[in-house]
């Protein structure tokens, strides 16, 4: 007996290439299954340990220790602490007591030599194996997770690919994870990047992908030496899968044009990467420090005319040339060029894309409702509104708050007098809103997170009075108002009813 399980060991070991102690962990599980089926209208947690050198194995009954004193929920596994102490004094609540098994019991001697027994344990031992290999390849292949991987095609089906990657290994290439273009024959090599490794109900399964965009990422870095000898640095990739794709490079080395060293001879790198793509086209975008340049080179091959930086809203409005098919261009195909250009910056920034023309009426419409907006607030003539907003007061706190001297300096033809009166107005201003109607607003609302004076005003216009009104609204109800998105409005609206109607401590009961 004990010579014919090493001799399983051995033969197992050698065939699967698999460690003989996984095998030796593999046929004590089996063994245990088996021996488990010969107590009939039990279910006994039976536990085999085999000597590695002998063969020799004995069976253990486990029996885990409880700290209860009442009934076990489960007598046929389970001990009690002050049981488990008549035999053991430093037995604790979680371990485990065992008994030997005598074979005459357990009627186990010569499992081996039951027709039935042997096949369960043959049955067993086979799906332990299977995944015990399944684990080796996972385990040999944790470390190239997020790496290039070569497969050859093994089978297709519905679309979905199996891959051999070589010494057993198996993984998929699901549909979703293949460019659109992307067609494959049995036997055809797949390039692709292995993707982090998932445990189903199957156990671990190696799957791949060629949509990712670090499938890009290291595509650039095998063709282009520089960015593997970490003279280039790749700062973000964001594709369009199989259409287009920009990628930002930074250069460590000054000496290096990033952009040249990229595309190659006569395009020859670039071109070997978009080829293995199914010619996505790839825009090489220089990385820079200064936002507003950064958004200009991602927005190739668009030709920027004007770049219009708001960082507190992380806007950025640009200006292309007005022809249309320049306009178009700069948009791109159902808006893709704009989309990959904001997400490369990332962020949270967005870009919004009109003609020259376009652009600067919007800035003289905007610059006008800030003067006239001045001019009433402050009650005072729209040439003293068009200089405070020139001189960089352009919001009713600036100049309610900024230091005097700096305003008298920046701003012609005022005095401490005139001034202080300024500021005074100002003051009053930020603490009186009320709605066209004449309801004042509260200051609740005023004081609400993420509300500045503008936001106020633009609130009060609607009739937007306190944190109720606020609350009963729908997003789309203040995507009018002025620096206004879905993303802000439904925060405002979230925290207006957050507090009026006393939501988090309805959470918290």
């Amino acid at each position: 007996m004990s010579k014919e399980i090493l001799a399983i060991v051995d033969t197992v070991s050698n065939e699967k290439q698999i460690d003989r102690d996984k095998v030796f962990n593999a046929l004590e599980g089996a063994l245990a299954i088996a021996i488990k089926k010969k107590f009939e209208n039990l279910d006994p947690d039976i536990k085999v340990e085999i000597d590695r050198k002998t063969g020799d194995y004995t069976v253990l009954r486990r029996y885990l220790i409880v700290d209860t004193e009442g009934q076990l929920a489960n007598p046929t596994r389970e001990i009690t602490l002050e049981a488990a102490r008549l035999d053991d004094e430093n037995a604790v609540a979680g371990d485990y007591v065992c008994d030997k098994i005598d074979d005459d019991m357990a009627k186990v001697a010569n499992i081996l030599d039951d027709r039935i027994t042997a096949t369960t344990v043959k049955q067993v031992l086979q799906q332990k194996i299977r995944e015990a290999e399944r684990q080796q390849v996972v385990d040999e292949f944790a470390d190239s997770v997020g790496r290039l991987v070569i497969g050859i095609v093994k089978h297709v089906s519905r679309g979905d690919i199996t891959l051999d990657l070589g010494n057993g290994a198996i993984a998929s290439l699901r549909r979703q994870n293949m460019l659109p273009r992307d067609s494959f024959r049995p036997g055809d090599r797949v390039r692709g990047i292995l993707l982090p490794i998932k445990t189903d109900g199957k156990g671990p399964q190696l799957e791949v992908s060629r949509t990712s965009s670090d499938f890009l990422r290291e595509l650039l870095t095998t063709e282009v030496p520089e960015i593997g000898e970490g003279q280039l640095e790749i700062v973000n990739v964001v594709r369009d899968p199989g259409f287009r794709a920009k990628v930002s490079i930074r250069a460590k080395d000054r000496r290096i044009d990033p952009k040249g060293a990229c595309i190659g001879m006569k395009g020859s790198r670039i071109k070997n990467v978009s080829n293995e793509l199914c010619q996505e086209n790839i825009d090489i975008i220089i990385y820079d420090d200064d936002i507003s340049k950064y958004v200009i080179n991602a927005m190739e091959p668009a030709e920027v005319k004007q770049a219009i930086i708001d960082k507190d809203k992380k806007l950025v409005q640009i200006g292309v040339d007005n022809d249309e098919r320049k306009y178009a261009k700069a948009i791109g195909s159902n808006g893709q060029n704009v989309r990959l250009a904001s997400a490369l910056i990332g962020d949270g920034w967005r870009i919004n894309v009109m003609t020259v023309d376009a652009l600067e009426n919007k800035l003289h419409e905007e610059k006008n409702r800030l003067v006239n907006s001045f001019g009433d607030i402050l009650n005072i003539d729209s040439d003293f509104a068009q200089a405070l907003i020139d001189a960089r007061f352009d919001t009713i706190e600036l100049v309610a708050f900024s230091d005097p001297k700096v305003i008298m300096q920046d701003v012609d033809g005022l005095d401490d007098e005139l001034v202080a009166e300024l500021q005074k107005v100002a003051r009053d201003a930020l603490k009186n809103v009320s709605t066209p109607s004449g309801k004042q607003v509260d200051s609740a609302l005023i004081n609400l997170d993420g509300v500045d004076n503008a936001t106020v005003r633009a609130l009060a216009g609607k009739e937007i009075a306190t944190l109720d009104d606020l609350a009963e609204c729908a997003t789309d109800d203040l995507l009018d108002l002025p620096g206004f998105d879905k993303e802000k409005a439904g925060n405002l609206i979230i925290k207006a009813r957050n507090i009026a109607w006393n939501l988090d401590e309805l959470e918290q009961k």
